[in-house]
């Protein structure tokens, strides 16, 4: 396949940025985007021109770290999965691309399509952790009778990566389903009642200090979201905040 290509760079964060037109070819469907990605940048080196910088790492689906804007959708036309496993036969050939970071004012562009998701870093500090000793307590798996159904919901709630795809659907910018889906995994377990209050007041007081928007039920984020976390989660935050804000 030959593609044109229109891609954000940004020499830093104080940088203006804009889009630059490059065209590759010789591209196999059965290559990953980021594949792509380094085939042109091979050849740019070639050329004396310096790479397009991305962010990755696993290339499996799991770190979330590969995060980018594909003809305006978070990790492309493909559903439930990241940018690094859409393959290039979603494409066709003389396709045009328009690759861009992800748009949100907590996340500032760092250079090209590298952006600073620190935000989530410091939002799961706030509150995302038990004091629960479970280093060596394996009996706590079998000693605590837990329902199937929120082992269920905690398990799909902890499959979040982070990727910030929530963030970049939503016309706010909120993070509301990454906050949610990090409280509700410890939510719906024993082991996370103890700090239960102090966590969703926590993690949402920093997420507001974030500046991420405010949820306004939209759905977009669960359709973007590379492992489907559900909006319950959010409904479940709510309830948690809540309750924990009455609580005194």
């Amino acid at each position: 396949m030959k593609l044109n290509l229109k891609i954000w760079r940004q020499e830093d964060a104080q940088d203006k940025g804009g889009f630059q037109k490059y065209t590759v070819d010789g591209i196999d469907g059965d290559m990953s985007f980021l594949e792509m990605l380094d085939v042109l940048n091979n050849t740019l080196v070639e050329e004396g021109v310096d790479p397009i910088e991305f962010d990755h790492d696993c290339r499996e689906g799991i770190c979330g770290s590969c995060s980018l804007q594909i003809n305006g959708e978070p990790h492309g036309p493909d559903r439930r999965v990241t940018t690094c496993q859409l393959h290039m036969r979603k494409f066709k050939d003389g396709d045009d691309i328009v690759i861009e970071p992800f748009r949100a004012t907590a996340f500032p562009v760092i250079k090209d399509l590298v952006i600073d998701r620190s935000a989530f870093d410091r939002i799961q500090h706030a509150g995302g952790y038990i004091s629960v000793n479970t280093s060596g307590n394996t009996q706590d798996a079998n000693s605590i009778p837990i329902e199937k159904d929120n082992a269920d919901d905690s398990f799909y709630a902890a499959t979040c990566i982070g990727c910030g795809a929530c963030v970049a659907a939503c016309k706010n910018a909120s993070a509301m389903l990454f906050t949610a889906a990090k409280v509700s995994q410890f939510a719906l377990l024993p082991q996370g009642e103890v700090e239960a209050h102090e966590r969703v007041l926590s993690m949402v007081d920093q997420m507001d200090k974030e500046g991420f928007g405010n949820c306004t039920n939209t759905g977009a984020c669960e359709i973007e979201c590379p492992k489907g976390i559900s909006l319950e989660n959010i409904a479940r935050m709510n309830r948690e905040y809540l309750g924990a804000s009455f609580s005194g």
